[in-house]
């Protein structure tokens, strides 16, 4: 198994390594456990980025029939999703054809809570899980907030090394955990995922060192591409996994036994949450995980309404902010991995058209899950973003 998610993750799937082999957690051992595939499977079986969509469609919604794990149990009080006011015919109309054309398996849209429109592809449904790829980035993010408020990282301005002493004496020495939350702590990193030589292809593949995440091994080869301080904004797969690894030596405890604290149980979830592990057997930072819809829409509207209690005042305004403005694309940027849209709206993304976008001027939040026929590329992510600007624009006056 473990030859077999490396060549899953190698083929770029956006994930990486932490810091120490998964346990149940020792106050809850109902509510957090392992969970193994039945049987090992050929490493070709798992390379996620080749399977054609008929694989897709049946797999993205039972990763955790392929992959090792953790499972959450759902939250101990679900937070109710209760029927709202029916969309407009018109804007319904718009989203059943973006629905189409971005391969959707499931929708939902929240406005104040209430549903207001959910759609689910034939043979899938509400009850099933499907998998985030990268939007899990945004969990992770969550956590980095969960540990600021409860002090085990001090400050964003924080160097790395005060939680990964192992990167000193390498490029990422001197940079900061804020510089690595943003995607800016200028080292050089190539994210191209046809290029089989590419950084992003080549991380899981070094040896692994014993007591060492891979994500730590990997950097220490890095260079900069800018001086600490003046690093511009690069896509880095790595980083978010090294801010996993900071959240996990901070706190003690694995990614997804926090989730089950400090995400499951505020937001309320009503069912489980399976957690990829990687080659040390920990939850990957940077990626998948697996939710039902409603749950994923349940995190956004939790995420909308503040956190409060876990992460610090303001935290996900300040998180879904464009710390870095795209220049040719006015209204969008990147912050603390989420990334930001024109009018204050904000969201998650992973690969093959999953997202969770908020809306905090209309108090709406959208999920969608997708089986894409590629990763990365198609026109299907302009034209779901085009029908949501409309829902958007049109929701703030219904």
């Amino acid at each position: 198994m473990m030859r077999a998610i490396a060549t899953l993750l190698a083929a770029g799937l956006l994930s990486s390594c932490a810091t120490a082999p998964a346990q149940i957690v020792p106050h809850a051992p109902d509510a957090v456990r392992i969970s193994n595939p039945a049987e090992l499977r050929d490493p070709a079986e798992l390379q996620v980025l080749f399977w054609d969509q008929a694989t897709q469609r049946d797999r993205f919604a039972r990763m955790e029939d392929y992959f090792a794990g953790l499972e959450v149990a759902p939250a101990a009080q679900p937070r109710a999703l209760r029927q709202g006011r029916p969309l407009p015919p018109s804007i319904v109309s718009a989203l059943d054809d973006a629905f189409a054309a971005n391969h959707a398996m499931g929708v939902m849209v929240l406005q104040d809570g209430q549903v207001r429109y959910e759609r689910y592809a034939a043979g899938f449904g509400a009850n099933r899980r499907w998998t985030s790829f990268s939007v899990a980035k945004s969990f992770t993010s969550a956590l980095l907030g969960a540990a600021l408020a409860e002090g085990a990282i001090v400050g964003l301005d924080d160097p790395v090394t005060r939680y990964i002493p192992a990167l000193a004496g390498t490029a990422y020495d001197g940079v900061t955990v804020g510089q690595v939350a943003t995607m800016t702590s200028g080292v050089a990193w190539n994210e191209d995922y046809a290029d089989p030589n590419s950084d992003v292809a080549r991380m899981l593949l070094v040896e692994p060192r014993a007591g060492e995440p891979q994500s730590v091994t990997y950097a220490r080869n890095l260079s900069r591409a800018e001086p600490v301080g003046e690093g511009r904004w690069r896509y880095n797969t790595l980083e978010t996994n090294l801010l996993g690894d900071i959240v996990m030596a901070a706190t003690g405890k694995s990614l997804a036994a926090l989730a089950r604290n400090k995400i499951v149980e505020p937001a309320g979830f009503a069912g489980s949450l399976f957690w990829m592990n990687d080659l040390t057997g920990q939850s990957i930072g940077g990626c998948c995980l697996s939710l039902t819809v409603a749950d994923y829409a349940r995190f956004g509207q939790w995420v909308l309404e503040g956190g409060s209690g876990v992460v610090p005042g303001g935290w996900f305004q300040r998180a879904g902010a464009p710390y870095t403005a795209f220049a040719q694309r006015p209204g969008f940027g990147y912050g603390y991995q989420w990334w930001s849209y024109p009018a204050g709206a904000f969201g998650a993304q992973g690969i093959f058209g999953q997202s969770i976008t908020i809306y905090p001027e209309q108090r709406m939040v959208v999920a969608i899950v997708s089986n894409q026929p590629r990763a990365t590329g198609g026109g299907e992510r302009e034209a779901w973003m085009k029908a949501l600007t409309h829902l958007a624009a049109a929701s703030a006056t219904q």
